[in-house]
């Protein structure tokens, strides 16, 4: 299936598959693409913590609610190279770095992101940023600094976004994905579950994803965690078989993608990661938090890829195909 021809009912008809057989297709069309015993582990690092003028309903580091995030100026570079260095040592192999920005502003602090980005490249590490709106000339320098990968997520679908974010646009978000993408950066683009949204909003999301005229290489998969104090508090958490549906329908639609089991995580036992990967999961995010959330720990992703027969994914690798 080639991304112009995808159609909002062919989402819709993927997505309400009979969950066993959808997940028996989305292996399928996982090995037709990938190795099914090879997983990304991905590190992701807050940079700058806290503090930011946006009003995301799901988020601890708006300015405006009272969450335990205690706001943090952005880090020194040279505390953000030692923690590439860990997670390397650790068996990441993408390393990303988090900024709470409504927008990247041309200033020091961007400098000093630009000079992160050419340690962390340094290292061997694929690097990523998520640092809010970018305009066209930024992304530009982003990926003259060596930047690999950048995340901006869609969240949801344009027709639930105003019920979770007033202070940007739909159009903001894709405006700065077409920037990452004519910068020749990798863009990492997915969204988040759990929030109150419909099936109807899940595929839309999907779809918006799949028709983009590059779709993301990378889709993260999110689950809400309900932080206290953010206007999502009282959410109840998305089950399992909702994360294998989103994850398996996305492998369908973007074969090519990294498709990434992303927050949420820490709630799952081995058996329904498991599961994850068998319906196309095959990137993880290691270390002990996603930027303010709880995240398993490194010996207990160890054990999980040791009783799977798991091995990280060498960094580089597409660069590494197109050369050969």
């Amino acid at each position: 299936m080639t991304h112009s021809t995808i159609t909002k009912g062919t989402v819709r008809q993927i997505y309400h598959t009979p969950l066993l057989e959808l997940i028996y297709q989305a292996a399928t069309v996982h090995r037709q693409h990938h190795d099914p015993q090879e997983v990304q582990v991905c590190t992701l690092l807050s940079i700058k913590t806290g503090g930011c003028p946006e009003d995301c309903a799901y988020c601890p580091q708006a300015a405006r609610y009272q969450t335990n995030v205690q706001a943090h100026k952005l880090m020194e570079i040279n505390e953000v190279l030692s923690a590439a260095q860990r997670a390397k040592d650790t068996g990441s192999t993408r390393f990303c770095m988090g900024a709470a920005w409504r927008e990247v502003r041309d200033n020091r602090d961007f400098d000093r992101v630009l000079e992160m980005v050419k340690g962390v490249n340094k290292i061997g590490l694929e690097v990523c940023c998520t640092l809010g709106m970018l305009s066209e000339s930024q992304a530009q320098k982003l990926k003259d600094a060596g930047l690999y990968a950048y995340n901006h997520n869609l969240d949801t679908s344009e027709e639930f976004y105003g019920d979770v974010i007033s202070t940007r646009t739909y159009d903001d978000r894709l405006d700065t994905l077409h920037h990452v993408q004519k910068a020749g950066i990798s863009a990492c683009s997915g969204g988040i579950i759990g929030m109150g949204e419909s099936d109807e909003d899940r595929i839309g999301m999907l779809y918006t994803l799949a028709s983009l005229p590059t779709p993301p290489e990378s889709v993260p998969v999110n689950a809400l965690v309900a932080v206290e104090g953010t206007p999502l508090e009282n959410q109840k958490r998305v089950s399992v078989w909702e994360m294998i549906r989103m994850i398996a329908t996305a492998r369908i639609l973007i074969p090519q993608a990294m498709v990434r089991l992303s927050a949420g995580r820490v709630s799952m036992s081995a058996e329904e990661q498991a599961l994850c990967f068998l319906a196309g999961a095959n990137s993880i995010f290691a270390g002990e938090k996603l930027l303010t959330t709880p995240n398993p720990d490194i010996d207990a992703d160890a054990e999980l890829f040791q009783t799977l027969n798991i091995k990280p994914r060498p960094a580089f690798k597409e660069q590494a195909l197109s050369v050969v």
